[in-house]
């Protein structure tokens, strides 16, 4: 299974890619993640990121294209994977799907995150990351409707976009996914 998880700061995208990781047994891709780390680790990508991270601002197309050609040249991928965090722009997305065609591998679902924007609010402040500030998480939330919301476009005209409630117990947004996906 290769599923992408989008949805914006605080709608569950990650409890859901973690969740889906564990029920197939297939490794989480977090960009979010994967940035957070670098720029703990003082590593260049770390320093160039954290500039857009403290903002809340994406990080460059450019940066994030390599950032994941280089997770998936690793061989845990090969047999599936949930990515999120990834693609945030269309063009993004035009380039995952390029790559993955490249690795003679095919994206079965962009699974969407539909939460109301005061409980993405809500959700990212009562987190305990670091660039979950009220400035910040307005950013990021600004940003996503704003880029990543044609993104869903995109996958709908290709049928590859699930869209779920995710204004709800983590359980009952897992189990609308597997619905959706056709597993009891």
């Amino acid at each position: 299974m290769r599923l992408v998880i989008l949805g914006g700061s605080g709608s569950g995208k990650s409890t859901q890619a973690q969740r889906l990781c564990r029920y197939f047994d297939i490794p989480q891709i977090s960009t979010g993640e994967i940035l957070r780390e670098a720029i703990a680790n003082l590593s260049q990508l770390g320093h160039h990121a954290r500039i857009y991270v403290e903002k809340g601002e994406l990080a460059p197309d450019e940066m994030m294209i390599e950032l994941i050609r280089s997770r998936f040249k690793q061989p845990d991928v090969n047999c599936g994977w949930v990515l999120e965090g990834y693609p945030r722009t269309a063009f993004q997305a035009e380039e995952l799907d390029f790559w993955l065609d490249n690795l003679g591998q095919k994206l079965d679902w962009a699974i969407y995150l539909q939460v109301p924007e005061a409980i993405m609010v809500s959700r990212s402040l009562g987190r305990s990351l670091p660039d979950d500030q009220p400035e910040i998480v307005q950013r990021r939330i600004e940003i996503f409707y704003d880029r990543t919301i044609p993104i869903l476009e995109y996958y709908d005209r290709r049928r590859r976009l699930l869209t779920v409630n995710g204004d709800q117990f983590p359980e009952m947004v897992q189990q609308n996914i597997l619905t959706l996906l056709s597993i009891p």
